[in-house]
């Protein structure tokens, strides 16, 4: 039997961290509130080379169902904000997808998907980022990943954040680099035709930084 190599330690070390998410049941066996109502499904996607981390919500009913994040128009929306393609955006390699809640939360009584579950970011965040070594550039997409990434930014509206994203650009801060950005949900496509400098000014210099680490 081979060796393990020393440069492939952190790779197996992320490996067994990220089989324990898969098999992770606390919403359910140990929950913080209501457990969860259904069985868990941990949708996160990370190898020890990604240099971009996509920190959405949480997954949706489709994402629930299919097991492979952004399957839906919002996704499609993402790619296109970031200048990827599918095979590179699913590329784990090269992109972490680690979103605040790793399961699907369920739906509330207005039939919209609930906030990300309370255990999951404290149980499982740092352990998946103290595992990316080479992570360059964090999407903080959405209140609760801004709220998360951004601690110092959490009394500002999500549309203040975005609209300072050159000042958050610029802050020292220990780790990667976090550009905050709205959900590309359909919900905010009224905020997007409202705000034109979003897709005039911040996403020419998203997608350079993209490519410039792909």
């Amino acid at each position: 039997m081979t060796d393990v190599g020393v440069t492939d330690v952190p790779a197996v070390q992320l490996a067994k961290l990220m089989e324990r998410i898969r098999l992770c049941r606390v919403c359910v066996d140990s929950p913080s509130g209501a457990p969860l109502p259904h069985a868990p499904r941990p949708v996160v996607r990370a190898e020890v080379s990604a240099k971009i981390a996509i920190c959405g919500q949480a997954p949706g009913t489709r994402v629930h169902r299919s097991g492979i994040p952004f399957t839906d128009p919002s996704g499609d929306r993402l790619r296109a904000w970031m200048g990827v393609d599918a095979a590179t955006f699913y590329d784990a390699r090269r992109i972490a997808i680690v979103p605040m809640g790793f399961c699907f939360p369920g739906l509330d009584a207005k039939g919209s998907d609930r906030p990300p579950r309370k255990e999951c970011a404290p149980l499982w965040r740092d352990q998946v980022f103290a595992a990316l070594p080479d992570l360059e550039l964090v999407l903080a997409v959405g209140r609760y990943a801004i709220g998360w990434h951004l601690p110092e930014r959490r009394r500002q509206t999500l549309g203040q954040t975005v609209r300072d994203w050159r000042c958050v650009l610029g802050e020292a801060r220990m780790g990667p680099m976090v550009l905050p950005l709205p959900h590309p949900s359909w919900r905010n496509s009224a905020w997007l035709q409202a705000n034109g400098w979003f897709e005039d000014d911040l996403l020419p210099v998203l997608r350079n930084r993209v490519a410039a680490l792909l």
